[in-house]
């Protein structure tokens, strides 16, 4: 088993090993203090591992109750969260009390929200069963669900006591599916030094894998908790990323919009010398071996008008992230009103096609 102590405000572990959900009761046990927990899942991962978990809380002394709900983005919404809490009270949870986020990132997102207004804020557990989960959205404590006008725009920081990361649950993820984690995960390499972006070209064992990008994510969340400066390294690939997702009414995989928007970011900051030449060229050689797509039709104005809601924006400055050189990557203040000219070169090469 794997181990990563993410040093925020309140401390906790990130626990990674095969067979680890059997055990998640007790090692919950350990890191709370409440007895009762609503396990929050979608209606594709609740049949698979709902059971699972359960039957590990109940083992350790838990009271469960479980709260599902209809997979996707377009239940991302704060009628979802309030369903939650309703449920959450319907079930007697108290202060004390915890809720456990079992899935994928979306899940995860939501969970934490529901526990951070639920009775002023509850404790969480994270029980991350999918790659993007486990390498990314489940450590950092950002939490949150969409507004009509785009992803992720209500929410709050809200940690979780406890990250506990079964890689066996992969094996049932489809192929797209994974393959979006892979693109966090090479986002991370084109931000956490070459040693990391060597070890992502190797592959390898999983498990060293998914705790060489916690160690990033961590190292990173543990000096800027809110994301006041150095945390936004993370949202490399995401500005336009989340731009591309929203554009196609949420059809396409969160991962499949950060790799296009690693590509857009890649190719706009080499064509304006911001970037060493060839970078880009290594990070679409690795997204292409994960399936990955490395362009869009959607036209760079259209993504540029569809960022400007993004939560990156202070007034009329965006901060942008663009990788620099191999394994390095920078923030790049903008005004929004040169936004579309930067990117407009990436029509005919990223975007447009």
């Amino acid at each position: 088993m794997e181990k990563v102590r993410v040093q925020t405000g309140a401390p906790y572990e990130v626990l990674i090993g095969n067979g680890l959900l059997r055990q998640a009761g007790e090692l919950t046990a350990a890191a709370v203090r409440g007895r009762r927990v609503m396990i929050m899942t979608d209606n594709t991962v609740g049949p698979l591992y709902a059971e699972t978990a359960e039957a590990a809380f109940r083992k350790a002394g838990f009271s469960t109750a479980v709260f599902s709900f209809p997979e996707g983005e377009m239940h991302k919404t704060l009628s979802t969260v309030e369903q939650a809490l309703e449920a959450a009270d319907a079930a007697g949870l108290t202060r004390g009390d915890l809720f456990a986020a079992l899935g994928g990132g979306l899940t995860g997102d939501m969970t934490g929200l529901t526990a951070a207004l639920y009775l002023r804020g509850t404790d969480f557990v994270q029980l991350p069963t999918t790659l993007l989960a486990m390498v990314d959205a489940s450590v950092g404590g950002k939490t949150a669900v969409n507004l009509k006008s785009g992803k992720n725009l209500c929410g709050a920081f809200h940690q979780p006591r406890l990250v506990i990361c079964d890689p066996e649950t992969l094996r049932t993820l489809p192929e797209a599916v994974y393959a979006e984690g892979m693109a966090e995960v090479i986002k991370h390499g084109a931000l956490g030094g070459e040693a990391l972006l060597n070890r992502i070209v190797r592959g390898g064992d999983i498990e060293s894998l998914i705790a060489a990008n916690v160690r990033l994510k961590s190292s990173i969340v543990s000096r800027d908790e809110k994301e006041s400066g150095l945390r936004q390294l993370l949202n490399l690939g995401h500005t336009f990323g989340h731009a591309v997702e929203k554009l196609s009414g949420f059809t396409i995989y969160h991962g499949e919009g950060v790799a296009v928007g690693l590509m857009i970011a890649t190719a706009a900051a080499e064509h304006h010398g911001l970037c060493e030449p060839g970078v880009g060229a290594e990070l679409k050689t690795l997204l292409r071996r994960e399936k990955l797509p490395v362009s869009t039709a959607f036209t760079a104005a259209e993504i540029a008008g569809a960022a400007l809601n993004d939560k990156k924006r202070r007034g009329d400055r965006i901060t942008l992230v663009l990788p620099e050189t191999r394994g390095k990557s920078r923030l790049y203040p903008l005004p929004v009103s040169e936004l579309g000219a930067f990117i407009a070169c990436c029509d005919g090469e990223v975007t447009g096609l």
